[in-house]
């Protein structure tokens, strides 16, 4: 019996997922520490677990440690601590080192987490990314525009995602986000260069320090492009075969990549670039699930469950490959404005022509609040064997359904 720390600081729904699967391994004890108090733990969820710990804070290493020892107290030695939000994974490293238990190590989660750290590293191992600075005062930015030129992304240090992220264009608005943005010895940001191309995810398990499992999936538009424009809706495309000359560059450069971090036993996240030329540049790494429904998308795609997958592997040490059988691809629906969902437009349609691909949505509801991030308000799920078929299915949700927003 494997007695295992799931760290969960609040259970919203994908989080609450991975959770369940965990505890439902057979020959594993979970033990979830959380912020919920443990009547706010959903029922079903609840009787699966072998014990609750709360703590105030679960980003912080010593409430982590408190709650280890106390679960260790109540269950047996905890021999695996597990999480699967980002900004978990150096406080995770951190209790894992203090307490002894296997796993992923600081200096490895130092190197995926910081973001200036991780472009170092690469580039040190002669891995292709992009030029970058990280930057405390307005003259060190000023000097990294002179160098580089525009356009430039700024991005914090420690982001996920592309949450505060930035494209600056010119002199002025880089001078409008030094403006806003509180630079200084311990505030500091990441300036690079914009990576132009399309952008692709490389998502991996590596065991063993060796890759055994890829997935790519496409960007259409990038991220950084959707968050520029908030009325675009935009798709997520996972093409059934992976093969030949678009991803070549990519299955070589994703594993050294991630040798170069130093990841030996993981589920990792990649952003990567195909330049014009047809060269790869990596973007960032993150080791974690993928968000924005990418985790079921990979599930779709390979007819298999991603979630507990990879409970098996940072628990269990364990991985079986799965076979890429379909293509799969998620429409992100998105309304203009601000207040709330009035009406949602199309959808009859578009459930004529494409409503038997679809295996899995979340439709925008007339009354909902307006999103406050880039996924929007609904999005639809679809799968196909013929990636044409997918991708002609995505062209009809995010030409054929509008979203109307407006004020209460």
């Amino acid at each position: 019996m494997v007695v295992a720390a799931f760290v969960a600081p609040y259970l919203l729904e994908a989080t609450a997922r991975f959770v369940r699967v965990a505890a439902e391994l057979p020959g594993v004890r979970i033990g979830l520490v959380t912020c919920e108090p443990v009547d706010r733990i959903p029922p079903d969820l609840r009787e699966r677990l072998a014990a609750h710990w709360r703590v105030d804070d679960a980003l912080d290493p010593r409430q982590l440690a408190w709650a280890v020892s106390g679960l260790s107290g109540q269950l047996g030695r905890v021999e695996r601590l597990v999480g699967a939000l980002e900004q978990l994974q150096v406080p995770l490293a951190q209790v894992r080192e203090s307490l002894g238990i296997e796993g992923m190590d600081v200096r490895t989660a130092i190197n995926v987490r910081d973001k200036s750290r991780m472009k170092e590293t690469l580039q040190a191992a002669g891995i292709p990314c992009a030029r970058h600075a990280l930057v405390r005062s307005a003259g060190q930015a000023t000097a990294f525009a002179d160098q580089v030129g525009f356009p430039l992304v700024a991005k914090p240090p420690a982001g996920a995602g592309a949450q505060s992220t930035f494209r600056l264009d010119d002199g002025d608005m880089l001078r409008g986000w030094l403006a806003a943005v509180p630079l200084g010895e311990d505030s500091p940001a990441l300036v690079e260069e914009f990576l132009t191309g399309e952008e692709h995810t490389f998502d991996s398990v590596t065991l063993g320090g060796a890759t055994v499992w890829s997935s790519i999936a496409d960007y259409r538009p990038p991220p950084l492009e959707v968050l520029r424009n908030p009325w675009i809706q935009w798709t997520v495309l996972l093409p059934r075969d992976i093969t030949g000359p678009r991803y070549e560059g990519i299955h070589r450069w994703g594993p050294e990549a991630l040798k170069a971090l130093g990841v030996t036993d993981a589920l990792t996240h990649m952003e990567w670039f195909a330049r014009p030329d047809g060269s790869v540049a990596v973007s960032e790494v993150a080791a974690r699930p993928p968000g924005a429904q990418l985790t079921s998308m990979h599930g779709y795609a390979h007819d298999f469950d991603l979630y507990r997958a990879w409970a098996e592997l940072v628990i269990l040490g364990r991985f079986d490959a799965p076979e890429r059988r379909f293509a799969s691809g998620t429409a992100y629906l998105r309304g203009m404005g601000h207040g709330r969902v009035r009406a949602v437009h199309g959808i009859e349609a578009v459930q004529q022509q494409i409503g038997h691909l679809v295996v899995e949505a979340r439709l925008p509801q007339p009354g909902q609040p307006a999103a406050t991030d880039y996924l929007g308000e609904g999005y639809a799920m679809v799968r196909d064997p013929d990636t044409a078929v997918v991708e002609d299915a995505l062209h009809r949700l995010v030409d054929g359904i509008r979203v109307e927003l407006a004020e209460a």
